[in-house]
């Protein structure tokens, strides 16, 4: 800790009110905080524990000079926060990521030119402004056209397998900039959560593996799968990543592998989904940093004390059936090793986050057998 921590029963804010609010919500009330979130859904995960909801637009005036005034640091869970509403709130009070660390974050042209700028590895790409950026039929295909603004989980995208593909795409985009990125023959897809304070001091979470399904998270596994030596240049890919960023807070970064290559995918200048293992297996997790960072305390030890295997539950799991209805819980609670993690979410919808569950134990095997036994009794994936 540091003299100018900010003091147990402050208040915080927090813009975004969806569940990685909540788990930053819980985790400044365990460690002594008040939090006051700022989200314009009335139901919002995250405002309805929180001690002060905003209920107004992220560039709302009035509620931004409330935020300004009453807390003594913000930070964000929600990459799509105009960055202006973050440089607003940093003339007043501590805020932490900065605007510029998440304007080049939240904008995927911006997000490919600063890896590239930087010296990272990333896959080929072609920036999109006009119809006439995009290539003509080649290497570049086939590959995947994506929205640069307000695309995530797999919404704004779309395989193209030739440039005819990829025009169509970019007329049902309704002309927005993309960005178009060859596919790859991947073998893996791993991330690393970190944290970095103000000094520069990084706490990076274990390099895990991820499976997506839909365009969604569905399951991660730490540790990931692969060599020591692609988990260990994921950390040091990260660290690097997060130190040419000048980046405060906690940040996932994806990667891809390629053989025996890593390219750095894309950023999320907040906690991360698969960072969500951190909750019950690390020491300390991605929720309790973002309140150490912003607050000025040291670091928490990010050491994993057990394997874990985490799988998002969506609103699917309610629907599978042709008819809206309840999981089956009882299945799912009879795993001992298994931490069931619900968001308050009123309606499931497809695609949808509702929850997460994590199992967690000595054997990576054994708990990836009890992860997918769960999930099948959960309906995951049908």
């Amino acid at each position: 800790m540091t003299a100018a921590m900010i003091q147990p029963s402050a208040m915080l804010g927090m813009l975004g009110g969806g569940q990685l609010g909540r788990f930053f919500v819980t985790a400044a009330h365990e460690m002594g905080y008040k939090v006051t979130v700022l989200d314009p859904d009335i139901k919002s995960p995250a405002g309805m524990i929180a001690d002060v909801h905003l209920c107004a637009a992220f560039d709302d005036a009035a509620a931004l000079k409330v935020m300004a005034d009453t807390c003594q640091a913000i930070s964000t869970e929600f990459e799509n926060v105009p960055a202006e509403t973050l440089a607003t709130l940093a003339k007043s009070t501590i805020v932490h990521p900065s605007a510029e660390a998440v304007a080049i974050a939240q904008h995927r042209i911006k997000e490919k030119s600063f890896f590239k700028a930087s010296g990272l590895p990333v896959g080929p790409f072609v920036p999109v402004m006009a119809e006439s950026d995009l290539p003509e039929d080649g290497d570049m295909y086939p590959a995947v056209l994506k929205v640069a603004r307000f695309g995530y989980d797999g919404k704004g995208q779309a395989r193209v397998a030739n440039r005819e593909q990829a025009v169509a795409a970019f007329h049902r985009f309704k002309l927005e900039h993309c960005v178009l990125e060859k596919m790859l023959p991947l073998d893996l897809e791993v991330s690393v959560v970190l944290a970095r304070d103000v000094h520069g001091n990084i706490a990076a979470f274990p390099t895990v593996e991820n499976s997506h399904l839909n365009g969604i998270l569905d399951v991660t596994i730490a540790p990931a799968r692969c060599s020591e030596v692609i988990k260990a240049n994921a950390q040091a890919l990260a660290k690097q990543l997060a130190d040419k960023l000048e980046y405060v807070g906690v940040l996932g970064v994806e990667f891809f592998v390629v053989g025996n290559q890593l390219l750095v995918n894309e950023i999320a200048p907040r906690p991360h989904n698969s960072g969500h293992y951190t909750l019950d297996a690390c020491v300390t997790n991605q929720f309790e940093q973002q309140v150490r960072v912003i607050t000025g305390q040291a670091l928490g030890s990010p050491r994993l004390h057990s394997q874990a295997v985490m799988v998002n539950i969506l609103g699917d799991s309610w629907l599978y059936s042709g008819q809206q209805l309840e999981p089956a819980w009882d299945k799912a609670y009879t795993h001992e090793n298994l931490k069931m993690h619900l968001y308050a979410k009123q309606e499931p919808r497809k695609g949808r986050k509702m929850g997460h569950f994590t199992v967690i134990g000595e054997a990576l095997q054994s708990v990836l057998n009890t992860a997918k036994v769960a999930r099948s009794e959960l309906h995951i994936g049908e």
